[in-house]
């Protein structure tokens, strides 16, 4: 099995490396998270079946690298960090890790993770937000009950442009802001499914859900508003919304 490991501390990094090597383990270092993502280029070589994630990187939070691999591929990652509060760990697992490791912990242990994280069938492709509900549809492309222009999402009355992050509704552009836009592209990759509240603050704001239920109500009620149909954005009492196309 080749793992990428990314930690920013050498000694930390060595000695994890030789551990995992006796166990048959090939490792390869990066010491940042952009080190990390180059390391993912299809152009590096075999890939990788696992990776361990460090989350106090130098140039960047290890929780936006792991945002970062989980839409670039399939590759399982476990977050191995110090950072041991609740919200931290739910953080994570909402952003798609599928396993989050507290330091010091037992190497068996961190084996047996490895190992059970690399046995699962990939429930996510390229660009899944880790929604835990299978594969999800990558940015640019229609979900179920989607249709699809160029790079446009097409959706009853509502045309979304994901490069341009331009919206509108029946021909007429509309101004979003920069989370609500974030929000409808979100709820729009997979029509029909439900989102989480705690997964859309964690994909949308990057934050944990902790005290930011309000601003998630506010920038729904904001959206309805703006695309006429306040209907397409369906509440699922106690679970979280989901987006509904209309029929014409």
């Amino acid at each position: 099995m080749r793992l990428l490991l990314v930690e920013d501390d050498d000694r930390v990094a060595a000695a994890l490396s030789a551990v995992l090597g006796k166990h048959g383990f090939e490792v390869r270092h990066a010491r940042s998270g952009e080190e990390a993502i180059q390391a993912l280029l299809p152009d590096e070589g075999p890939g990788f079946d696992c990776v361990l994630l460090d989350l106090g990187l130098p140039d960047q939070d290890g929780f936006e690298v792991c945002g970062k691999i989980i839409r670039r591929c399939a590759i399982p990652v476990i977050m191995v960090t110090a950072r041991a509060d609740v919200r931290s760990r739910i953080h994570g697992l909402n952003l798609g890790a599928d396993d989050y490791v507290v330091k010091p912990y037992d190497t068996g242990e961190l084996l047996a993770r490895i190992h059970a994280v690399s046995r699962r069938p990939p429930l996510r492709g390229p660009y899944d937000a880790g929604s835990g509900t299978g594969p999800a549809t990558p940015p640019g492309a229609p979900g179920p009950g989607a249709g699809e222009a160029g790079d446009a999402l097409l959706l009853g009355p509502i045309a979304i442009d994901l490069p341009t992050r331009r919206v509108t509704v029946d021909g007429e552009a509309i101004a979003l802001t920069r989370k609500e836009f974030d929000l409808l592209a979100l709820l729009a990759q997979r029509p029909g499914v439900v989102f989480r509240r705690e997964q859309i603050i964690s994909e949308v704001w990057r934050t944990a859900w902790e005290g930011t239920g309000r601003t998630l109500e506010v920038h729904v009620a904001s959206l309805r508003a703006k695309l006429r149909t306040p209907a397409m954005i369906e509440t699922v009492r106690g679970v979280g919304y989901r987006l509904v196309v209309p029929v014409r």
